[in-house]
């Protein structure tokens, strides 16, 4: 869209309304806004294109306006974990460049963020967790890995739930601030499987070691499952 700020405003809270778009309301036409539009025309029969036209806006103020449906769950995962699945495959950009993707997950959180080849599995995290638990706070670091430590409520580290924020360490458990978070959805007697962004520079799914874990946070009163078991895979070992 290239409207003003006010407009692109309104189309946004009316958007968010409906529950197409789950982030902040702020004005800017970042790609959560252009992926609601795309989602609100789908399901309106309209030409799937990122800006409203007359038609579109007619029928997003009107009466007619459908609300969004449930985001479609796969098995148990919850709708931080559907979005995360979503985007597997988003990889930063080569060099200097940035995944303007990436760099919206910043801007529609915002969250200063200067560029892609600083290290994003907190900002994966974090955009996902929005778009599916808007109403919890993330009130720290977002960015530090080892910060989601702070997020919601503590859950059970030996039995996780699936679509659990687990946080690990890297470099050294306790003589290093570097570590790693992604979201559970899986595990094993030795190891837990997830998706997170910065693994391989690409959003993924892999394993992690158990030993490495240093803890796994839910949004509180979450209704959760444990995560499924499976066969241990390769673990990651890239991560930064």
């Amino acid at each position: 869209m290239t409207f003003t700020t006010d407009l692109v405003s309104t189309v946004q809270s009316r958007l968010a309304d409906l529950g197409y778009y789950r982030l902040r309301v702020d004005g800017q036409e970042g790609p959560g806004t252009r992926n609601a539009m795309i989602d609100f025309k789908e399901a309106h029969g309209l030409r799937a294109r990122e800006f409203p036209g007359p038609i579109t806006l007619e029928t997003l103020f009107s009466a007619k306006a459908k609300p969004a449906p449930a985001p479609v769950a796969v098995g148990n995962d919850p709708a931080w974990l559907t979005e995360a699945r979503r985007l597997l495959g988003t990889r930063e950009a080569p060099g200097a460049a940035n995944n303007p993707t990436i760099m919206g997950w910043a801007r529609d959180l915002d969250q200063w963020y200067p560029g892609d080849d600083v290290p994003w599995c907190g900002l994966f995290v974090a955009h996902c967790m929005s778009a599916g638990a808007p109403k919890v706070p993330q009130d720290f670091n977002r960015l530090g890995a080892r910060a989601w430590l702070e997020y919601g409520d503590e859950a059970d580290a030996d039995n996780p739930p699936l679509g659990g924020v687990g946080v690990l360490w890297r470099t050294h458990k306790t003589k290093s601030w570097n570590g790693h978070v992604f979201i559970v959805t899986g595990q094993s007697r030795t190891a837990l499987r997830g998706i997170g962004g910065n693994q391989s520079d690409n959003v993924t799914e892999t394993w992690f070691d158990r030993d490495r874990l240093l803890g796994v946070r839910v949004p509180p009163g979450f209704n959760h499952v444990s995560a499924p078991s499976a066969a241990t895979g390769a673990l990651s070992t890239n991560e930064a």
